[in-house]
């Protein structure tokens, strides 16, 4: 983890599967607790929530059941209309959904409107269950889809930079207009960057 002290900022990007996941989970927490700016997109979004379960709630063994599938405390689990799923090639929640924005919110700072639509590919979600404790804590989730039954914008308070996004903005993002959520987390890096005296010259 001391390596991550070099750096600017941490991306946890999508992925699926066990492989490296405790790894990432101990990222989004090194991160958390040394102010180092951090965006988790899909996998990283559930993983950094699992961090912050075990390490603000307490719940040790809280994970998501694409990992544990007998965790106690299941604060990611598969969406409800997965579950009598077995065919698992294109059958993930896929596609375009509207993203519905709390306001007033960091989210809203950097998109500028309550409604955005944005694209996903995800079979595991957060479990509401455990939104009431998480947000007690300081992690608020700030933007939801399908009427507010999927979180999709998570955010830390008194963190310079902590948000993650269950949608994908890589799928929208480009050269020349790169997602919102991505140019926040660069300037966050650059921030960070020269207010430790670092040479930065990245436009922003």
């Amino acid at each position: 983890m001391k390596l991550l002290d070099s750096f600017d900022g941490v991306v946890i990007p999508q992925g699926f599967g066990s492989r490296g996941s405790e790894g990432k989970i101990s990222t989004a927490n090194y991160a958390r607790e040394k102010e180092l700016p951090f965006l988790g997109l899909c996998f990283g979004f559930q993983l950094a929530t699992v961090s912050f379960a075990r390490s603000a709630l307490g719940l040790k063994s809280a994970n998501s059941t694409e990992i544990d599938p007998e965790t106690p405390d299941p604060v990611i689990d598969l969406l409800p209309e997965q579950r009598e799923v077995s065919e698992l090639g294109g059958t993930m929640r896929l596609g375009g959904h509207d993203v519905y924005i709390k306001r007033p919110s960091r989210a809203y700072e950097i998109y500028g409107s309550e409604k955005i639509r944005e694209r996903h590919r995800h079979r595991y979600e957060l479990n509401q269950a455990y939104l009431p404790r998480l947000e007690e804590k300081g992690l608020r989730y700030s933007a939801f889809s399908d009427g507010g039954r999927r979180a999709e914008i998570f955010e830390l308070e008194e963190h310079p930079f902590y948000m993650g996004t269950q949608f994908h903005p890589e799928y929208i993002s480009r050269p020349e207009r790169p997602e919102p959520v991505y140019r926040a987390f660069v300037k966050a890096c650059v921030d960070r960057s020269e207010m430790e005296g670092k040479r930065v010259e990245v436009p922003v």
